[in-house]
């Protein structure tokens, strides 16, 4: 079933270099920019007669400047429309089309099985997902460590494979969001990634341009997230939120700890071959929790379930009937995968190296700090330094306990899977104080700390 895109044509001329020289000092200096000069900033930047170095400078302005509501908003249209005005209208398909979105976190598999899993129930599912930014896995980056999975789909393709199978996982098209692909990597390299207009107009421009009806958001908090605080976390809720409901699109999110790793594994592969546990229900108890919930969301907003038993009942069945399973397989084999290695994910790619970890001392684990254990990923190959750096989809970690848990002196508490030893010690180095145990029991603390939903803007 081949979908039709709509489109918002925008006639304002693009800006020379002195232009947009002109509009980042007057953002720089505290003034506010009108609609018209940031769509004309963005079509720019898109086109090239605005230079990477300059919308760098825009961040940076914007970082510490900030955007205010109408700003935020034209920002926003701006990255939705900035692919010749393109974005997917999937009226033609049946039922509310819903999605998700995470903030980003350390081991945070979640949207490979949440997108089959909810599709297997009869929800449509587009999903624009991002590649690794920072410290944080990208869902790009894991889908491609299967072999001949292609994220790199055109419209026509994502749209067929969407309206055959209900749920399609790729990246920006050519033409959809272009603005949001040039300056999701150009932030992870200018240091400003943790700029909460920008965070959210990225969300929100590319998840308004794919068509979804509706959308649930898991924003993380915690030393692992970009939002550190609860307060930070819910004020990015609130600003998405409010973003999706001014575009008449229902929006809630849950508020997740991302204070230690979600799962076992860190790193691509790794994580692809959990999510398959996950598929088959048998994953790490933290991520299956949180990804159940987050599905029982998208099936409330889709209208797939009046209340929250019904949801929990209708993803059971999904889930142990298999039908998960076999939707990811479906959608993967739809986008040119090696389904042998979904069948079988000892086909997956395996590191050369593996090196454990040994807990100092017996006790409770008090503490497996995701920041430093996304960091040292990144020193493994897992994750990128620098936009062109290429990913090692084989290395990164396998935690052997989680938190709370009791442990042994001289009981391995990681596994690193490296390929190169100068790379395994930078990546123990990144380690170190990133895991304590104590004498007893650490307070237990829940998962999920909030719900926000459109109330939270009144």
């Amino acid at each position: 079933m081949l979908l039709q895109a709509f489109t918002s044509p925008s006639t304002s001329p693009k800006p020379s270099p002195m232009r947009a020289y002109e509009l980042i000092v007057h953002k720089r200096q505290g003034g506010v920019l009108g609609a018209a000069d940031i769509q004309a900033f963005m079509e720019g930047f898109v086109a090239g007669t605005v230079a990477d170095y300059q919308m760098a400078a825009m961040c940076m302005a914007i970082f510490f400047r900030g955007l205010n509501e109408e700003e935020l908003w034209a920002w926003t249209k701006a990255i939705m429309y900035s692919g010749e005005g393109e974005a997917f209208n999937l009226s033609s398909l049946p039922g509310i089309k819903v999605d998700k979105h995470s903030t980003g976190g350390v081991g945070d598999k979640l949207s490979l099985v949440l997108a089959p899993w909810v599709a297997s129930t009869g929800v449509v599912v587009p999903m624009v997902s991002g590649r690794g930014l920072g410290h944080t896995g990208g869902t790009l980056d894991k889908l491609e460590s299967i072999e001949g999975f292609c994220t790199r789909l055109s419209k026509e393709r994502f749209l067929d494979i969407l309206g055959r199978h209900g749920v399609c996982m790729a990246g920006q098209t050519q033409t959809l969001a272009p603005a949001d692909k040039k300056l999701y990597a150009l932030r992870d390299v200018s240091a400003t990634v943790d700029c909460l207009p920008l965070i959210a107009s990225s969300i929100m421009g590319k998840k308004l341009a794919e068509g979804a009806d509706a959308l649930v958001l898991d924003v993380k908090l915690g030393n692992g997230a970009f939002m550190p605080t609860e307060t930070k976390a819910r004020a990015l809720a609130q600003t998405l939120i409010g973003i999706g409901e001014r575009m008449g699109k229902p929006t809630v999110a849950l508020l997740s700890r991302m204070d230690a790793p979600l799962g076992h594994a860190i790193g691509n592969a790794l994580e692809v071959k959990e999510a398959l546990e996950m598929l088959h229900g048998r994953g790490p108890e933290d991520a299956m929790a949180l990804t159940r919930r987050l599905a029982v969301e998208m099936l409330l907003l889709a209208k797939r379930a009046k209340e929250v038993a019904e949801a929990e009942a209708v993803l059971s069945h999904a889930l142990h009937s298999g039908a998960a399973f076999q939707k990811f397989v479906d959608m993967a084999k739809a986008q040119g995968a090696n389904v042998a290695q979904l069948e079988n994910p000892k086909l997956l790619p395996k590191a050369k190296l593996c090196k454990a970890l040994l807990s100092p001392r017996t006790g409770y684990v008090h503490k497996q700090e995701a920041m430093a254990i996304g960091l040292g990923a990144v020193a493994l190959g897992a994750g990128r330094a620098r936009a062109e750096e290429e990913i090692d989809a084989s290395v990164g970690f396998v935690l052997l306990c989680k938190p709370g848990e009791h442990i042994e002196k001289g009981q391995p508490w990681i596994e690193i899977h490296a390929n190169e030893e100068g790379r395994l010690e930078a990546a123990m180095a990144r380690l170190e104080g990133a895991f304590e145990v104590g004498e007893e029991p650490p307070k237990a603390q829940p998962l999920v700390v909030g719900y926000m939903d459109k109330g939270c803007l009144i």
